[in-house]
């Protein structure tokens, strides 16, 4: 179980068990909570005839083993977000040490964003999709937007850095990024405890308001250059 749409289709297994009255499972921890009285050889076969392999733990081991830990702060569970976020930063910078203009920078930003973004998408191509339609909604309703969402970040990130088709590469960032915020925030409203996939499912980022923040700035950027005929 590596990902949310693991963490899915097990929940869905789990759930058609009779004798099932609740499922929350953790994909950070890897461990399904259940609560009801269904036979434990069913639960196990309804994992493992999801394609997983499983074992039960139960209520009194659980509760002489489970760590005591406090759940880590938000700062630190987005760290390496945080931490991408200030290495683009750094080297926008760089790029315009010796004539700065802040159009440039911002360019030089937004392109940065995306093409490392993009990379984090492609180490876990494979399960980004399915991550990703969790609360994008036309990766929703269009499967192969998800399939297609990184190589669209690493084009937008070549036309900014490129400095090529910028009024359609500005625009384009506003409905894209538009079109997820959404997503994020009905997730956050929701109160959906589901991985955010902005930086693949590689390193595993919960959806926090960390993440509508992220957005936010690049569309924010993308209305300022418009506003101003950046282009």
């Amino acid at each position: 179980m590596h990902c949310t749409a693991c963490v899915s289709k097990i929940e869905e297994a789990l759930s058609s068990i009779s004798g099932v009255s609740k499922v929350e499972v953790d994909l950070s921890s890897k461990r399904a909570i259940i609560n009801g009285d269904a036979n434990p050889d069913l639960l196990i076969g309804a994992v493992k005839k999801a394609g997983y392999n499983s074992l039960i733990i139960n209520d009194q081991f659980e509760k002489n083993n489970k760590p005591n830990a406090p759940r880590p702060s938000p700062v630190r569970e987005l760290f390496p977000l945080f931490l991408i976020f200030s290495y683009i930063t750094i080297f926008s910078l760089i790029i315009n040490r010796s004539s700065f203009q802040l159009d440039n920078f911002m360019y030089d930003f937004m392109g940065l964003f995306y093409i490392i973004f993009s990379f984090f998408k492609f180490l876990d191509y494979y399960n980004f999709p399915a991550s990703f339609a969790m609360y994008d909604p036309v990766a929703k309703v269009v499967p192969l937007y998800g399939w297609l969402y990184p190589f669209i970040e690493t084009a937008l990130g070549l036309f900014f850095i490129l400095r090529f088709q910028l009024f359609i590469s500005l625009i384009a960032s506003i409905i894209i990024l538009g079109v997820t915020t959404v997503g994020v925030t009905r997730s956050l409203l929701g109160k959906s405890k589901i991985q955010c996939a902005c930086l693949g499912t590689a390193l595993k980022l919960p959806m926090t308001k960390a993440t509508l923040i992220e957005n936010s700035i690049m569309i924010t950027m993308a209305f300022w250059m418009l506003l101003n005929n950046s282009f």
